[in-house]
C-alpha cells in the first residue's frame, strides 16, 4: 500500500538556457521538495519533461531524492516520443545502477522543437525488456486512460508491465472498474489523483478534468481511492504546499 507524490524536475530552459549556478539552485530546491514531501508519503515519482520542456533527467533526479532518503521509494517517467531504443536502454541501465525502483515507460508530450517522434510505442519497449530480463531487475510500468476501452488494450497488457498508472481520474467508480479488471490479472493499479485547488486549475482545465465531485475534499477522495487500488499518485503541479496539507491529512 503506497501513497506517491509527483515531482517535476527543475527546468533546463526557461526562455534560454539556464546557467550552471541557475540549475544548481533549482536542483537545491527540488531537493527541499523532496526532503519534506518524503517524510510524509511513501514514494515519489519523478516525471520526464512534461509538455516535452527539457528538464534534468528524471533518472538524476530521482538519485538526488534517493541519495537523501534511501527509505522511500522513488519511481521515475521515460519518454520514448524522441529517444531510440539504445537511449531508452541506457536510462533505465542507469536507473536500475542507482537503486532506482521502478519506471513508468510513456509516449510523452510532442517537444516544442526538434524531432517529434521516433515512433517507438511504450507497450513495445515494456515487452523488449521484459523479455530481456529488465524487469528482474526494476518494475516498470504503463499508462492506461482513467476510462480505458479493456478490448483495446491488449498489448499493454501482453506486455506485462509490473502494472499501470492511470491518467488523472475523477471519480471512485473510474477506479473501481480499472481495479476490478486488472488486479485479478496480477497487476498493479497505481490511480492518479491531481489536487483540486485555485493554483492547479489551469492544469486541470489542460486536462478536461472536471474535478467536481472531489474537490471540497481532496484528502478524503485519496483515502477512498487509496483504499479502492492500494495504490494512489498525487500530482499537484502548481500548488506544492497545499500537498503538503493534503499529505499531512492522510498518512495512514
Amino acid at each position: 500500500m503506497t501513497i506517491i507524490y509527483e515531482l517535476n524536475p527543475p527546468k533546463v530552459i526557461q526562455d534560454r538556457i539556464l546557467s550552471h549556478s541557475e540549475l544548481q539552485d533549482s536542483v537545491e530546491k527540488f531537493k527541499i521538495k523532496s526532503n519534506k514531501i518524503g517524510q510524509i508519503c511513501d514514494g515519489i515519482h519523478v516525471t520526464d519533461s512534461v509538455l516535452g520542456i527539457p528538464r534534468i533527467s528524471p533518472i538524476t533526479a530521482g538519485f538526488f531524492v534517493k541519495n537523501s532518503n534511501n527509505k522511500i521509494k522513488i519511481s521515475a517517467s521515460i519518454r520514448v516520443r524522441d529517444r531510440n531504443h539504445t537511449s531508452i536502454t541506457q536510462t533505465v541501465c542507469d536507473a536500475i545502477l542507482l537503486n532506482l525502483n521502478g519506471v513508468l515507460i510513456v509516449k510523452g508530450d510532442p517537444p516544442p522543437t526538434g524531432p517529434k517522434d521516433s515512433k517507438l510505442i511504450p507497450s513495445d519497449v515494456v515487452r523488449q525488456f521484459n523479455e530481456q530480463g529488465f524487469g528482474e531487475k526494476i518494475d516498470l510500468y504503463l499508462s492506461i486512460s482513467s476510462n480505458p476501452n479493456f478490448e483495446k488494450i491488449h498489448k499493454k497488457i501482453e506486455a506485462q508491465p509490473k502494472g499501470f498508472v492511470t491518467q488523472v481520474i475523477s471519480s471512485a467508480d473510474q477506479v473501481t472498474r480499472i481495479v476490478d479488471k486488472l488486479k485479478p490479472q496480477g497487476f498493479a493499479v497505481i490511480p492518479c489523483v491531481l489536487l483540486a485547488s485555485d493554483r492547479n486549475q489551469k492544469s486541470a482545465q489542460m486536462l478536461n478534468l472536471d474535478w467536481s465531485g472531489y474537490s471540497k475534499d481532496t484528502a478524503t477522495f485519496v483515502k477512498e481511492v487509496h483504499n479502492i487500488a492500494g495504490n494512489v499518485l498525487l500530482s499537484s503541479p502548481n500548488d506544492f504546499n497545499g500537498a503538503l496539507q493534503v499529505l499531512n491529512k492522510i498518512q495512514i
